[in-house]
């Protein structure tokens, strides 16, 4: 089994647009910095949120996949021998604690890392079979229990709702075997046991509880939105020339001129409220829309971001209409569960950034 992608061009110009801006490098080799470059003056994160927690951590011993908190992640780092691929549990008292471990011979990946109540809930993929889900506590000790192996042919997108955590189930979407235009809506819960499968008429994909969207989660080419327990749909208005990401409560609209972005639009999924919130320049750093219904993500690529790999991280307050810049020069930019996280780097030396939003 492998992920699935299900869109094409000319979709494909609209994920380079609206998609996570991934660039350059991993921190283990760091970028110089670009050049000073003349940038609008915008606040910074503790001057626009005097309260907003924060934190850089310049020995963190992995790359984070999940930050629970600005003090404790979720991260993989391989054994010092390099025969293993780690996933590891790190706070701010002691060494970090190791959740599993994959030999690195079967070319193993943690990945969909997302909080689930006192639990982590992870998918792994590995040559030596098809992919499994995973959870492990947090709170406690003991070790990793396998949900399932039975997820079928998972459809994952990099987005932090691939995998979606409501009392006490884990959701996730794949695609039928059968041929047949439906999306499995398949689900487990925390104990394990047998999954339950739920079939959808149409192409979808997770959003968050209880919503699906028939776009590449946190993509683009959105057009609807299906309540699984009430059945509602909502329309999402686009035209010929505009891509849409959704979540159920705000739309990442990217306006083209021609083949180029010529700005960034965010409106509510039925079209009201709509606002430009940035120019044909700037990416979404990140995939999802509008993080906790309030802040959208986004990079500011200078005319070095292609050879340095980095680009200026801003966000968009939508609750304040004001656009705050987290860092300058920013690289591997993610965000899970209302943190935002980021690595900087001087020389040889890398420096990992998060901030939590939900205090802002």
């Amino acid at each position: 089994m492998r992920t699935s992608l299900k869109h094409s061009l000319p979709v494909a110009v609209a994920l380079a647009a609206t998609g996570a801006l991934v660039l350059g490098r991993g921190p283990a080799e760091p970028a110089p910095g670009p050049p000073p470059e003349t940038r609008p003056a915008r606040p910074a994160a503790a001057t626009a949120w005097p309260g907003v927690e924060a934190a850089v951590l310049a020995d963190l011993p992995l790359r984070p996949l999940l930050f629970l908190d600005t003090a404790r992640v979720v991260g993989v780092a391989t054994s010092n021998d390099d025969h293993f691929q780690r996933l590891l549990l790190h706070g701010p008292d002691g060494a970090p604690r190791e959740l599993r471990r994959l030999d690195t011979a079967v070319n193993p990946r943690f990945e969909n890392v997302i909080p689930a109540g006192d639990d982590v809930v992870w998918t792994e993929f590995a040559d030596t079979g098809p992919p499994t889900l995973w959870a492990a506590s947090v709170t406690g000790g003991g070790p990793a229990r396998q949900l399932t192996g039975d997820v079928g042919d998972v459809l994952f997108y990099g987005s932090q709702d691939d995998l979606v955590h409501h009392a006490g189930r884990v959701y996730w979407t794949a695609r039928p075997t059968d041929g047949t235009a439906t999306t499995e809506v398949r689900s487990v819960a925390l104990t394990g046991g047998r999954v339950r499968v739920d079939r959808q008429p149409g192409e979808w994909t997770m959003a968050p509880w209880p919503w699906l969207d028939d776009g590449a989660s946190g993509g683009a080419a959105a057009t609807l939105l299906r309540n699984t327990s009430t059945g509602r749909e909502i329309t999402v208005p686009t035209g010929s020339a505009e891509f849409a990401a959704c979540s159920p409560s705000w739309c990442r609209v990217v306006v083209l001129d021609g083949d180029a972005p010529a700005r960034i639009d965010l409106m509510r999924p039925d079209g009201a409220e709509r606002r430009a919130i940035a120019g044909g320049g700037a990416r979404a750093a990140v995939p999802d829309v509008a993080i906790l219904d309030r802040f959208e993500i986004l990079a500011d690529p200078g005319p070095q971001s292609a050879a340095t790999g980095t680009a200026g991280l801003l966000v968009y307050d939508i609750a304040t209409g004001s656009t705050v810049e987290l860092a300058a020069a920013a690289n591997d930019t993610q965000s899970r569960g209302g943190l935002v996280w980021w690595y900087t780097s001087s020389g040889a030396t890398a420096q990992w950034h998060v901030l939590d939003l939900r205090t802002a």
